[in-house]
């Protein structure tokens, strides 16, 4: 059966904006699936918008809030609003049974950005097991449901760690040990989930600042899709 045209949309969408998740999802090779998991990225996109879109921290709060009321809706069997990321949402929550939890955590993530003070190490790990890390977990039970949740967590922590040193400032020592050790817990992630955590395994390059052509990502993604590690 063909995409509709809204997955469509927000699969470019991802391709766009998400490039290194949207190449991992190539790896899975049912198309539903891939569209679920490309829903709960766009969820992600959308999170992360709002405080950088937001004029100020109450408006940025607001942001979040709807989104919120979007899980309400889905999860009281509420009729949900009409906006495609929403709409795709619902239907993979519906059809994965996926739990409110993660994606709760993936919202509660996103206030963190709202106050000015930079992260230190501590807050910086939070952010991204709530970012991150939750989707991650989201998408590998779109995969998998019986997939490891901790280690779809620090794979998905793994790459929102590279990320954050590599575009934020985070450094040092203690950060590339984090970094490290996410990588490590994350060995040993089921052959069909593993398309959840791939992206993880450019968290090293992005750390040091690197940012690779798309045909390097598609080959690193290959070869750890291949391996079964990140």
């Amino acid at each position: 059966m063909p995409e509709t045209e809204p997955a469509a949309d927000l699969d470019a969408q991802a391709r766009r904006m998400d490039p290194e998740r949207w190449l991992s999802s190539r790896f899975i090779a049912d198309p539903q699936a891939r569209a679920d998991v490309v829903a709960i990225y766009a969820f992600d996109y959308e999170l992360a918008r709002a405080p950088k879109v937001a004029s100020n921290a109450l408006m940025g709060e607001i942001r979040l809030t709807w989104w919120r009321e979007v899980l309400d809706e889905v999860y009281e069997g509420r009729p949900v609003r009409h906006h495609p990321t929403a709409q795709a949402l619902a239907a993979a929550i519906g059809r994965r049974g996926l739990p409110r939890g993660p994606l709760e955590t993936m919202i509660d993530a996103r206030y963190r950005e709202l106050d000015p003070a930079p992260m230190n190490l501590a807050d910086a790990l939070e952010w991204a097991r709530g970012t991150g890390g939750a989707a991650a977990v989201c998408a590998a039970r779109v995969l998998d449901a019986d997939a490891d949740a901790a280690k779809v967590e620090r794979g998905g922590e793994a790459w929102a760690i590279g990320r954050l040193m590599g575009t934020a400032g985070l450094e040092g020592a203690d950060a590339r040990k984090a970094l490290s050790e996410a990588l490590a817990a994350s060995d040993g992630l089921s052959v069909a989930a593993f398309p959840a955590i791939a992206h993880a395994t450019l968290a090293r390059g992005r750390a040091k600042g690197r940012r690779p052509s798309e045909l390097e990502m598609r080959w690193r993604l290959f070869w750890a899709v291949l391996r079964g590690r990140a």
